[in-house]
């Protein structure tokens, strides 16, 4: 009919009835996944640190129970997040493995095993390489307690371990987005072991003296 306006289109948000439902379900599991996962990264961070103190305290088998029973929790809730990668690659789970694998290096260097692999642990290569440069600190911690007790056994293993560990991060050149921040904790790493070297050395130099007076 001549003049008629012509009939224009309606819209329709039928489909969101079934397309919202699927979008909750699937945050609904995200959430869950990512409560599960921080829950399990705190338990890892803590008993890394309860593992660390054992380790000073020279109750090594406990060390490693901590860590074990934690890594069992860990691996459960983090199979979930396969799906997530997004909260897979988040911040707080490399947190978790580098306080992880740094507890896990103390362990090994200061009973004289071999540095575990990240396949070994479980984690990113990031997360490794700054948990084992952190562990440094844990060893100048072991010279220090031994040099106040008296004792210069070992402290010469423990300050080439450092060492060793040092001079291999510093071939690392890749982007901090990449190593998750190595290229400062490195830096970080010189400086403990120059100190170490320095705390080292003038205790060997003050023990010879007493003995040649003696």
């Amino acid at each position: 009919m001549s003049g008629q306006e012509p009939q224009r289109p309606q819209p329709d948000t039928s489909t969101l009835e079934t397309i919202v439902p699927t979008i909750v379900a699937h945050l609904t599991a995200k959430h869950r996944a990512r409560e599960q996962a921080l829950a399990a990264s705190r338990r890892l961070i803590q008993a890394s640190a309860r593992s660390i103190r054992a380790v000073h305290r020279g109750e090594f088998g406990e060390a490693a129970s901590h860590l074990d029973e934690a890594r069992a929790a860990a691996d459960e809730s983090f199979a979930d997040l396969a799906e997530h990668p997004d909260i897979e690659h988040a911040g707080f789970v490399h947190d978790a493995e580098k306080e992880y694998a740094e507890a896990r290096a103390t362990l090994a260097l200061a009973t004289g095993t071999p540095l575990p692999s990240p396949e070994e642990l479980g984690v990113s290569a990031a997360a490794y390489l700054n948990g084992i440069a952190e562990a440094v600190g844990e060893l100048r911690r072991l010279i220090l307690d031994r040099l106040r007790q008296g004792e210069f056994e070992g402290c010469d293993a423990l300050l080439v371990a450092m060492d060793d560990i040092y001079s291999t991060l510093v071939t690392i050149d890749f982007p901090d987005a990449i190593t998750g921040g190595l290229r400062r904790t490195t830096d970080q790493t010189r400086g403990i072991l120059e100190r170490t070297r320095g705390d080292l050395t003038m205790a060997i130099v003050q023990r010879r003296a007493t003995d040649a007076l003696s």
